[in-house]
């Protein structure tokens, strides 16, 4: 998929003149991608029962799987979402006090149980019984709370998680899986200054970071060359092993984070890093966050949304 440019004066005017129903059409657009992706799934589901959703931190992933999942299930196909999260090694205490320290690197693929988590997919695959794990990032361990899974003839499965493409992780054969990666593919212009999406998927894991991990914008913005060194290793390398992908940018969402980020968007200023982020924010018209629809895929950052758990 190539990039795409959307002129922020644009953005700003259609927001001016038409207000809520510029939210709803955004958003209706994206709804659009997901329903093709989906009937194409729909059509190969009993060659390809395993959906393997990929994209990097602040693609919008949880939302996506889960809207897909509801469409599914409306079309009688029922689904289940999995993540990845839930394989995870259990750390040692002598793990846990490296990663403290940011000694280990969390988003390695060495993080997951490969074997058992393959093991599970191919039970998935044959209809066999699992007893699905659920990882518990305080304790570092996994549990077993006693959902099992045992996936009817026509059943889909939804894996999401950054190494869901890494075919040295997910070993299962090819042909029983469809392959899907999403981001945010679209630049922001305003003058001479070209936004690139990994700002945008910045601001919405600053946003959300703040409300659901009590983590200050400072941290959430020093940790991002970290995760952008991670993307570009673990991530980017199996792309384009994706039969679909989506570009997640939804047209009036910058004009929503310029009203929540308010004064403490100054920490971008530190470093002159972030000089195109700021300039940019400067020129966007706010938006109330009451327009944003409850089914939007940017509520998974801003909060109150219905695919929420």
């Amino acid at each position: 998929m190539k990039p795409i440019s959307v002129h922020l004066a644009h953005i700003n005017q259609s927001l001016k003149d038409q207000g809520e129903t510029f939210a709803l059409s955004a958003d209706r657009g994206y709804y659009s991608k997901v329903v093709s992706m989906a009937e194409e799934i729909r059509e190969y589901r009993n060659e390809r029962p395993i959906i393997l959703l990929s994209g990097p931190s602040g693609s919008g992933k949880t939302t996506t799987a889960r809207m897909l999942e509801q469409m599914l299930d409306g079309w009688g196909l029922e689904t289940h979402v999995l993540s990845m999260d839930n394989y995870f090694l259990p750390l040692t205490k002598e793990q846990q006090d490296l990663a403290a320290r940011g000694e280990i690197d969390l988003e390695s693929p060495q993080r997951l149980d490969v074997p058992f988590l393959n093991e599970q997919l191919t039970k998935m695959i044959s209809g066999k019984s699992v007893s699905l794990p659920v990882y518990d990032f305080k304790g570092s361990r996994r549990v077993f709370p006693g959902r099992s899974l045992v996936r009817k003839p026509g059943e889909l499965v939804i894996l999401e998680g950054i190494h869901a493409l890494n075919p040295d992780v997910i070993t299962v054969p090819d042909g029983n899986t469809a392959k899907v990666y999403i981001s945010v593919r679209t630049r922001v212009k305003s003058g001479e200054v070209t936004l690139h999406p990994a700002k945008i998927r910045l601001l919405r894991r600053m946003i959300r970071d703040k409300r659901s991990r009590n983590r200050s914008f400072s941290e959430t913005v020093g940790m991002f060359l970290s995760v952008e060194r991670g993307e570009s290793r673990y991530i980017m390398p199996y792309k384009h092993r994706a039969s679909y992908e989506l570009d997640t940018f939804i047209d009036y969402e910058l004009n929503v984070y310029r009203g929540l980020l308010k004064d403490e968007i100054k920490v971008l200023g530190y470093s002159g890093q972030f000089d195109d982020l700021l300039a940019l924010l400067a020129e966007t018209v706010p938006m109330e966050e009451l327009l944003v629809p409850k089914t939007s895929l940017i509520r998974e950052f801003i909060g109150n949304g219905q695919f929420e758990d």
